[in-house]
């Protein structure tokens, strides 16, 4: 019996899919199948940390560059904030002739940045945590700028919209109707259905690029005052496309001042929890100070009951009358040693980014992994016993 090329070429090719998606499926970042406190990628059990000089990282000029002092510093672990704050020429939407964005159109200098710095880091075997929604992107000065601010587009008024042309208000305040645009929420009105669907068609596009790569991870926003329902909806959102790529997605929401219980409590919407907030400035009254982090990284654990995902902290925040550098150091050894199983120092001046404290912290942490494994240690701080705080 002769093959026809031809007609067996459509079944090749579903089945040329099918294997890649599996492949895909497999060998993705997702929690260590031996133990899930940690990440596992390829198949092979790994602890991420990172360092980078800003938290939108595929809008960098020299990204290729930075990625590869990233990667030879030993860190795997990129914060990719997919940020609405840049000038008009690295928004995500086209700005249309009239000088005004039309949310119909995209912008392909954005997105081809933001393709090439998955794919970039993808081949550094380096993760990348998108965020999508990040608050400070829709308050005070920044909404001024912004694409989605009726003024600046032609796709809507404020009547249209229920958008108003100015949010005073600092961005925690949470007066700001575009992270209420679900029944429910407290500000949601009608009107609102039409930003979820621009909000829609924003995320879609994000996932048609992501969704092709296995070194993501997703969090739904950055110190979110948003309702709960919010970030369930979109992590709903997120798992279903994926599904239907034949794929899965690892997903969080970070929350601000400290709420960890909306993720906590919902196992069908996140996988993993988002901890920067425990590694904060001393001013954070939810940041334990020194040793204290142990026992409530402990008690957070705890709170999860039998169920087991890692801890992220995406970024290690300072202030800027402390003493920066050592500071951030010892709440990055701290994290790892309380079972994190990703840390980032953050960008300047909020952090030390990837400057040499952070490359020798870094590096030394990978010379202790080549000794032994986080994975299969256990924390045990009642073996420690006439010492002073942080003596060994």
């Amino acid at each position: 019996m002769r093959l026809n090329l031809f007609a067996a070429l459509p079944l090749l090719l579903v089945a040329a899919a099918f294997a890649a998606d599996q492949t895909d499926l497999e060998g993705r970042i997702q929690p260590y199948d031996l133990n899930p406190a940690y990440w596992q990628y390829h198949g092979k059990p790994v602890i991420l940390l990172g360092g980078s000089k800003t938290d939108h990282i595929f809008l960098l000029e020299d990204l290729e560059t930075h990625l590869t002092e990233i990667a030879a510093a030993g860190a795997n672990y990129v914060r990719c904030v997919m940020s609405q704050r840049e000038g008009a020429e690295l928004k995500p939407h086209l700005l249309a002739e009239s000088g005004k964005f039309d949310l119909k159109r995209w912008n392909p200098e954005y997105w081809s940045r933001f393709e090439n710095c998955l794919r970039v880091c993808h081949n550094h075997r380096i993760i990348v945590q998108i965020e999508i929604w990040d608050r400070f992107d829709y308050s005070q000065k920044e909404w001024q700028q912004s694409a989605w601010r009726p003024e600046n587009n032609l796709n809507y008024t404020s009547s249209e919209s229920g958008l108003a042309d100015s949010y005073p208000a600092p961005a925690y305040r949470d007066k700001q109707p575009f992270f209420h645009t679900l029944p429910g929420s407290p500000l949601y009105e009608e009107r609102l259905n039409l930003i979820l669907e621009y909000q829609e068609k924003f995320l879609s596009k994000v996932l048609s690029i992501s969704l092709s790569f296995d070194n993501v991870l997703y969090c739904i926003g950055n110190e979110s005052s948003a309702p709960s329902i919010w970030g369930e909806h979109w992590s709903t959102f997120i798992q279903e496309r994926a599904t239907a790529r034949g794929t899965s997605a690892e997903i969080t929401q970070m929350y601000d001042s400290g709420r960890f219980e909306p993720v906590v409590k919902s196992p069908a919407s996140y996988s993993f929890v988002e901890c920067s907030k425990l590694l904060g400035p001393r001013r954070q009254q939810w940041a334990p100070r020194g040793e204290a982090l142990f026992p409530r990284v402990a008690s957070l654990r705890a709170s999860m009951g039998e169920r087991v995902v890692p801890f992220n902290a995406v970024k290690i925040i300072t202030n800027q009358d402390e003493e920066i550098a050592s500071y951030s150091v010892r709440k990055f050894w701290r994290g790892l040693f309380a079972g994190f199983a990703a840390i980032r120092f953050h960008r300047e001046p909020a952090g030390i980014a990837l400057t040499e404290p952070a490359k020798i912290a870094i590096q030394s942490a990978r010379m202790l992994e080549s000794k032994m494994k986080f994975w299969e240690l256990t924390l045990r701080q009642a073996l420690l016993t006439d010492r002073s705080e942080d003596e060994a």
